[in-house]
């Protein structure tokens, strides 16, 4: 059994794959803390493996999004195997880096929290990322390049942190901007979802 938050089809939002029709499974519970997360953990149901399957078969996307919370505290292999083989979907993985992955991930975002987050231990141990995708607080930057996951091909977005409060939001989106555009190793990752009013 494990405790979903929700599954839920939409476009993926962030990141490489951003406009991509996807099924999201959140998972609800994570080991850090972070003041900017709008993830309810408290909230969520038990399912066993058949009827998370079973909810994803609704949908005809291609892709299957695992996040959380800390999706990593949740999965294993026989679960990744299962999904690609009762589905035919790719699975791909939105992560703050901290847990092991099992093997057969299609797709690994590594949004690591080292420095941002407000309790727990932000230690990446995730041996590889597609891409890493930072939430800027105005944190010092240069470190992620040399993250032990991050490889030739690594694709490197920086994401503006989403705020409440609009003249705050709206002064954290022009930092990223002027942030990537003063060193474009970086691309901009802008919560698309957010914008189109959509889950």
């Amino acid at each position: 059994m494990r405790k979903i938050n929700e599954i839920f089809y939409s476009l993926q939002g962030e990141g490489h794959h951003t406009g991509y029709p996807s099924v999201f499974i959140r998972f609800s519970g994570c080991n850090l803390k972070c003041p900017f997360c709008d993830t309810r953990h408290e909230s969520g149901i038990f399912m066993d493996d058949d009827a998370i399957v079973r909810a994803v078969n609704l949908y005809n996307a291609g892709w299957i999004v695992l996040t959380g919370g800390e999706p990593g505290l949740f999965i294993d292999s026989d679960f990744i195997h299962l999904l690609k083989r009762a589905t035919g979907k790719k699975v791909a993985i939105e992560t703050n880096g901290t847990c092991e992955l099992p093997e057969g991930i299609d797709w690994i975002t590594v949004s690591p929290k080292t420095g941002i987050c407000g309790e727990g231990d932000a230690t990446l141990k995730v041996a590889r990322a597609d891409e890493i995708k930072v939430v800027d607080t105005g944190q010092p930057l240069e470190d992620y390049f040399s993250l032990a996951c991050r490889g030739e091909h690594t694709l490197m977005y920086l994401q503006p942190c989403y705020v409440a409060e609009p003249e705050e939001c709206e002064a954290n989106r022009l930092r990223t901007v002027r942030r990537v555009l003063a060193d474009p190793r970086w691309t901009l990752s802008v919560q698309l979802h957010r914008f189109l009013g959509i889950p």
